[in-house]
């Protein structure tokens, strides 16, 4: 059996830990451009310290991160020659409109992805577009407040009617936001929020979901309109949660956890909010503000695929009971301790994914596309840029056969797999260029110096080996 013919193996990245350059072509400066590196990077992605502009205090890694504005073309061939059938990217909406509130858009920034398509097109490698990950322009925190505000909704959709429009013949397939789930846990770096003091946090993250909520239901509606071959999708940072024991605390505390994880996912798909999140939301006095027409949007509008995340499964427990944290990840998880970690402390979790898929496809019953899976780890290159990653190879190959298994054994309909990252970019939640995913080797340390030279890792030819056979070789 093994997968369909017509599945779609490849990689995933993100402008903004990608591109570099955001000072070229026109490009205005988003939150995610003013995200530090170092202690206060946690406090800022989470909106506890305001930062709207770049200091000479701190380093800020997405002002060049990997440069691919320069180094597209040879990224883009390498990624052909590993046989790559999709790519997903995400547009810079500063890079469209550099404040995000013009009436016309900047020229050079669709003239620099209509060439990023053209370079896909000549390896026939389709693209996958993001339409926000985590991007949003300065100029709109400053002035509106970012995603609290509902006039959001009218800059992004036009926006996505640029994009829709302008590359209606190189794009078939799109996601609406990134790990939207991540409002809750990154507000700033998700939606463009900061608090002000004596703020009901909770309250302002669940009116500003709303809000991209409704703009992800009329994004689909127009996208369908402007080309009825589009399909869209949704995206959230997945990854069961496991109660810590059997006890049934924990077991209710797990629940929750998937319960919140999966709040966005049932409104963009199923078309309402569900009953557990209304009845908590209204206790709580944080329901958002809804217009008139709101639940009719998310009613009619629902997404075509699911796609989401997966880098590891949580262990939750219920508060008081004493168990050790897991380190490194922005959501809080005990520690399972039947897993290993990886050097950044994430547990390593393959039968997780198995678990994820199904449970995720019994749920919704729409096409699944995991569009993030990697490992983050210290790559020791020799003095030609070639790492023998044997842990990345053996991470990948194990939930590469977990996800088969879900699609060979459980039935689960799955559109396609795009790794994270298949070339060395910027951590998001650390921002640390050390903590490297890639296939490809990219010479630059963590102090900013090196080559930016681009080098096969072993695991770039293991990949090539899997797509060739189309996951039959692992």
């Amino acid at each position: 059996m093994g997968f369909p013919k017509n599945f779609l193996w490849g990689g995933a990245t993100a402008a903004n830990q990608l591109e570099g350059g955001v000072s070229e072509g026109g490009r205005g400066i988003a939150n995610v451009d003013v995200c530090p590196s170092g202690a206060d990077r946690s406090s800022v992605i989470a909106g506890h310290r305001k930062m709207l502009k770049m200091d000479d205090k701190h380093e800020y890694p997405a002002a060049e991160a990997v440069d691919f504005y320069h180094h597209f073309r040879e990224d883009i061939r390498l990624f052909g020659e590993m046989g790559f059938k999709v790519y997903r990217l995400s547009i810079a909406w500063t890079r469209i409109f550099p404040d995000g509130d013009e009436q016309e858009p900047n020229e050079g920034g669709l003239c620099f992805y209509e060439e990023i398509f053209k370079e896909c097109r000549k390896y026939h490698i389709q693209p996958l577009v993001t339409i926000s990950h985590f991007d949003c322009p300065v100029y709109l925190i400053e002035k509106y407040g970012g995603w609290r505000n509902r006039e959001m909704i009218r800059f992004y959709l036009r926006l996505c009617e640029v994009l829709f429009t302008r590359f209606k013949d190189d794009v078939t397939h799109w996601l609406t936001f990134n790990e939207i789930n991540m409002i809750l846990h990154a507000p700033f770096m998700g939606a463009g929020i900061y608090f002000k003091d004596g703020e009901n946090e909770e309250q302002v993250k669940y009116q500003a979901a709303h809000h991209e909520l409704v703009a992800s239901a009329l994004a689909t509606r127009m996208a369908h309109e402007i080309n009825p071959e589009n399909k869209v999708g949704c995206m959230f940072a997945a990854g069961s949660a496991y109660p810590y024991t059997c006890r049934p605390e924990d077991v209710w505390e797990a629940l929750l956890t998937d319960q919140e994880n999966y709040f966005f996912v049932d409104v963009q798909s199923r078309g309402y909010y569900p009953s557990y999140a209304v009845k908590r939301l209204q206790k709580k006095g944080v329901f958002p503000v809804m217009d008139a027409g709101d639940a009719e949007i998310l009613r009619e509008y629902t997404v075509d695929f699911i796609s989401f995340s997966y880098y590891n499964s949580r262990c939750i427990a219920a508060p008081g009971g004493g168990q050790e944290e897991a380190e490194g990840n922005l959501f809080k998880s005990a520690k399972n301790p039947y897993l290993s970690y990886s050097d950044w402390g994430w547990p390593i979790d393959p039968l997780g994914l198995r678990i994820t898929l199904n449970q995720v496809y019994d749920r919704y019953q729409k096409p699944l596309f995991i569009v993030e899976n990697g490992l983050g780890a210290f790559d020791e290159p020799d003095e030609n840029g070639y790492v023998v990653d044997d842990y990345r190879i053996e991470y990948l190959r194990e939930h590469i056969r977990a996800m088969k298994d879900a699609v060979e054994e459980d039935g689960v309909e799955l559109m396609g797999y795009t790794s994270w990252a298949p070339i060395d970019l910027i951590s998001a939640g650390s921002g640390e260029m050390k903590k490297r995913y890639g296939f490809i080797y990219v010479d630059k340390q963590e102090n900013g110096s090196g080559t930016l030279a681009r080098s096969r890792k072993k695991s770039f030819y293991w990949y090539k080996k899997v797509i060739e056979t189309n996951g039959e070789e692992l």
